[in-house]
């Protein structure tokens, strides 16, 4: 058993939690948003079904389009900074930890911004996605 004034007791009572209101108080309800809730839902299962035929159709068809190379880059892109996104959100709580969010945040959107001027000039300056997993495909 801890003293009172021992120093790992004062710790102890500094890194509780603190509990708003009471276990029978209602959940706040959040304003509807278009950018949140069912809207933000369904449009992540859109990038992710559009994501299926993007992949087998130049590899069905044996054609190589730049704008649906141009198309896959761009879903893979908002798919991928979707999936980091609700990453960050589940395992870094903005009340436990803001300072780590907010970096987290920044440096997923830096990453994000990264991978596209990547894929942009991979796309423009050499054979595009399609084609270089094609050559992979076949080595």
């Amino acid at each position: 058993m801890l003293a009172a004034d021992s120093r790992s007791y004062q710790y102890y009572r500094v890194s509780r939690q603190k509990i708003e209101g009471t276990a029978n108080d209602p959940v706040p309800v959040p304003p509807p948003s278009p950018t949140h809730g069912s809207y933000h839902w369904t449009f992540e299962r859109l990038v992710a079904a559009g994501l299926v035929p993007l992949t087998v159709v130049p590899f069905a068809t044996g054609s190589l389009n730049p704008s649906t190379d141009a198309l896959l880059c761009a879903l893979l892109i908002i798919h991928s900074h979707i999936g980091f996104e609700s990453i960050i959100i589940d395992y870094l709580p903005e009340k436990r930890v803001p300072k780590s969010r907010l970096a987290a945040g920044w440096g997923l959107r830096a990453a994000t911004l990264l991978v596209a001027v990547g894929l942009y000039e991979f796309e423009t300056n050499d054979v595009g996605i399609t084609e270089a997993v094609k050559r992979v495909w076949t080595a």
